[in-house]
């Protein structure tokens, strides 16, 4: 019998979670040491407010205070005048909210991040992952964390916006696609569902209503999306509908083919049916909250029984651990599960890489790229599970190994130099939130 799980969600419960995208693993012989590019500085806005991205050869600059590029002493008046009017609004929404950890070490790697993730957060709520071409599609997972980073600096109307466009983009049945075209069209191929998705969903929205507390912005999000509750909590449902109570294989993070079920995939399903019960007694709904409550029970004993028995690996028995243990812990969980923090310590030693960042397992096959969206996810986990201390080594790694602009990599090479796309939505949403979060519980 599992212990009475709380029936509120602190301000930890901060989504947060982008899709590790483009994890295609670089091949390497034995011997050979993994390397990748930097594909590029960082993202930018031209005088027409259009976004661009900037080669690594470029000696580009913004506008202070935003992602506005400085056109130069040579561009023409209008486009100057363009440029400020452009920068100025970037203010605006700045001041509209807040920069966690603002007058700290971390200030200026929170407000880079958050200037990147309100340029990368397109019209129409498109929360695409990066700019360059291969990232360039909202992942729902990635798309969630972003909503929780909006609300955390008091953005709401944005991540309003960011649940539209899921809500828009769902199936009928609950279920997401991996990922999708930022006009909302659909998917960009046939990489099918991903189970995990609906399960960020529905964190990130009980993580955004418990942000806004009672009153009347809490009302209307429950009230616009009451649909999308339902379908997901739905979905969900019948995931776990079995004799073993645990969602079907699915691919998750990693974004492989999965044959057998994850700990990234069951974790977030979890967390969403954790926070369907939630939602659906915030509505009043209290049979339906707990019909969802006895699923999360249900879930919650067969995930102790497959996972946490052998120390909460990738896959149900003995395997190698990944970054996966922190969906088993706050602030994804209401309270962590049995041996999870001890499983999650563990996890550490065998997902550090040369660097100093993380992998996102560890049989993950490059065995020298750190990663930032698991270094930021560790990170958060840190802050909310009483490390603040640790959290803050990882957010300085973070800050020291960003591009010539300021934005956050999606790799770390052996070298420490920054590599991938840049900048990486999932990891500047998640530093965000790390930096929420330990601005919240600071004595």
């Amino acid at each position: 019998m599992r212990s009475p799980r709380r029936t509120f969600w602190t301000l930890a419960a901060v989504v947060a979670v982008v899709a590790l995208v483009g994890a295609a693993a670089v091949v390497r012989d034995r011997g050979r040491v993994d390397q990748v590019d930097l594909y590029t500085l960082g993202i930018g806005v031209r005088p027409d407010g259009t976004v661009t991205t900037i080669p690594t050869d470029s000696d580009g600059a913004y506008l202070p205070g935003s992602r506005v590029l400085d056109p130069g002493p040579d561009a023409t008046q209008a486009d100057r005048d363009a440029a400020r009017a452009l920068a100025e609004q970037t203010w605006t929404w700045l001041d509209a909210g807040t920069v966690p950890g603002a007058g700290g070490p971390h200030e200026d790697l929170v407000t880079d991040a958050l200037l990147d993730l309100h340029t990368l957060t397109l019209d129409g709520g498109a929360a695409v992952a990066g700019y360059s071409s291969k990232w360039r599609y909202v992942w729902p997972r990635d798309a969630s964390f972003v909503a929780a980073a909006l609300t955390a600096t008091g953005h709401h109307e944005d991540a309003v916006e960011v649940f539209e466009f899921l809500d828009g983009v769902q199936h009928p049945d609950g279920s997401f696609e991996a990922r999708y075209l930022p006009d909302g069209s659909g998917p960009p191929d046939d990489r099918g569902l991903q189970t995990d998705g609906t399960g960020w969903v529905l964190w990130a929205l009980a993580h955004v209503a418990d942000t806004l507390g009672p009153g009347p912005e809490r009302a209307d999000l429950l009230r616009a999306f009451t649909p999308m509750i339902e379908r997901s909590t739905g979905y969900l449902q019948a995931q776990v509908a079995n004799p073993r109570s645990l969602p079907a294989p699915s691919a998750d993070y990693w974004e492989h083919r999965e044959q057998a079920l994850t700990l990234g995939t069951a974790g977030p399903v979890l967390a969403g049916l954790e926070a369907a019960e939630h939602l659906l007694d915030l509505l009043g709904r209290d049979d339906d909250a707990a019909l969802a409550g006895a699923d999360a029970d249900r879930l919650h004993g067969a995930v102790l029984a497959n996972f946490g028995q052998t120390g909460y690996g990738r896959y149900a028995g003995r395997s190698a651990r990944d970054a996966a243990t922190a969906f088993v812990l706050p602030p994804f969980q209401p309270e962590g599960l049995a041996g999870a923090a001890a499983a999650w310590e563990a996890s550490i030693a065998e997902m550090i890489r040369p660097a100093g960042g993380l992998a996102p397992g560890g049989s993950w096959p490059e065995t020298s790229i750190s990663w930032t969206p698991q270094t930021s996810l560790y990170a958060w986990s840190a802050a909310a599970n009483g490390q603040p201390e640790r959290a803050v080594e990882w957010l300085d790694w973070i800050a020291e190994h960003r591009t010539p602009l300021g934005a956050i990599p999606e790799k770390v090479g052996p070298d420490g130099s920054p590599a991938g796309v840049a900048p990486l939505m999932w990891s500047a949403a998640v530093v965000i939130l790390t930096a929420a979060e330990l601005e919240e519980s600071a004595p």
